[in-house]
């Protein structure tokens, strides 16, 4: 009876480590970030739609630059609110990121750059 307990408990645990290691691939990030964008242009206004889009880093593979307008930022998040349950775990911990990271730039004030 207790093997099957140990058996139980080493299965969950090489699911969570594989759900971890896959959910990080940048080819996973990459199709996740163009599901949340295609989502959050699709309920934002038309002339929003250009302002939201993600650039992958020609090098570094696992970095990806968002971009969106001030008023395109609710649109992004709500995207990512509504697909965060259908990730896997490790995606859903950086994405969870991903939003903490765009609310907080949101709220700083806007630089303006000096009159030349």
């Amino acid at each position: 009876m207790s093997d099957n307990v140990e058996l139980k408990v080493l299965e969950n645990l090489a699911a969570t480590i594989h759900d971890i290691s896959v959910g990080l691939e940048p080819d996973m990030l990459a199709g996740w970030y163009k599901i949340i964008v295609d989502q959050a242009k699709g309920m934002a206004p038309e002339h929003l739609k250009g302002s939201i889009y993600v650039v992958q880093d020609d090098v570094l593979w696992m970095k990806f630059n968002i971009k969106c307008s001030r008023r395109a930022i609710t649109y992004v998040v709500d995207a990512i609110e509504s697909n965060i349950s259908q990730m896997p775990f490790a995606t859903r911990l950086y994405f969870q990121k991903v939003e903490e990271i765009i609310t907080s730039e949101a709220g700083k004030p806007v630089r303006k750059e000096p009159a030349k």
